[in-house]
């Protein structure tokens, strides 16, 4: 299984990006799909994640301005990244947990290479 992550980039203070993350190969259903993100300095946290019945998650310091979304047809999660701040600035990772076969509930961790956005004050 991989994780392809694409978007991201550099973008002003106010601005709007948007970031994807397809999976690849073979699995039997995906039950979560989020984004975190770690600037420098700092750990990993998570920035949304969304259900397979669609009830999202988000971090109190992103509320009102990301949109995390999937396509499960395309196995692919989406973050719509609004009114963005210069402390917005990391590496962002997508993440999803995956039910790999039939005989088997346990749900796999899989991560994205990570894609850096960067927002200029």
């Amino acid at each position: 299984v991989q994780l392809q992550a694409s978007g991201g980039g550099l973008v002003q203070a106010g601005g709007s990006l948007s970031l994807a993350c397809a999976a690849s190969g073979s699995f039997l259903s995906i039950s979560a799909m989020g984004w975190y993100r770690q600037a420098p300095g700092k750990e990993r946290e998570l920035v949304a994640n969304i259900m397979s019945g669609g009830t999202t998650t988000y971090a109190d310091s992103v509320k009102g301005r990301f949109t995390i979304s999937r396509d499960n047809a395309k196995n692919t999660v989406y973050l719509q990244m609004n009114s963005l701040k210069p402390e917005d600035t990391a590496v962002y990772y997508c993440n999803m947990k995956l039910r790999r076969n039939a005989y088997s509930s346990s749900l796999y961790s899989y991560w994205g290479q990570g894609t850096l956005v960067t927002v200029s004050s």
